[in-house]
C-alpha cells in the first residue's frame, strides 16, 4: 500500500510543481513499531527541484508541498521529510 501512496505523492507533486527532479522514498519500514506509525500512515522522504520554489523561503516551500498533497497529509502521511530546491540551487541551471 505504501508503494501506491508514494506513486500518488509523486503524481500530485508533478502536477503541482512540474519539477525537473523528483524523488519520493517510502521510509515507513524504518519506523515499524514507532507509535506514530501504528495508525497505518506512512513516512516519506521527498526531494523536489522546481522553478516554482524561486523566491520562497524554506517554510513557504514546505507549506506549498503540504498544500499540494492536500488531504493525503491527514489520511496517508504521518511524516514527510522535504528537500525543496530550485534548479539553480541544485546546480542544474
Amino acid at each position: 500500500m505504501s508503494n501506491e501512496r508514494a506513486k500518488q505523492i509523486e503524481f500530485m507533486l508533478r502536477d503541482a510543481f512540474a519539477p525537473t527532479e523528483l524523488l519520493v522514498k517510502d521510509q515507513s519500514h524504518l519506523h515499524a513499531g514507532h507509535a506514530g506509525a501504528q495508525d497505518g500512515k506512512g513516512h516519506f522522504d521527498v526531494r523536489i527541484v522546481s522553478e516554482k520554489f524561486a523566491n520562497l523561503n524554506r517554510l513557504a516551500r514546505h507549506r506549498a508541498v503540504f498544500a499540494a498533497l492536500g488531504e493525503l497529509m491527514n489520511t496517508d502521511i504521518h511524516a514527510l521529510k522535504i528537500d525543496a530546491q530550485t534548479p539553480e540551487e541544485r546546480g542544474l541551471a
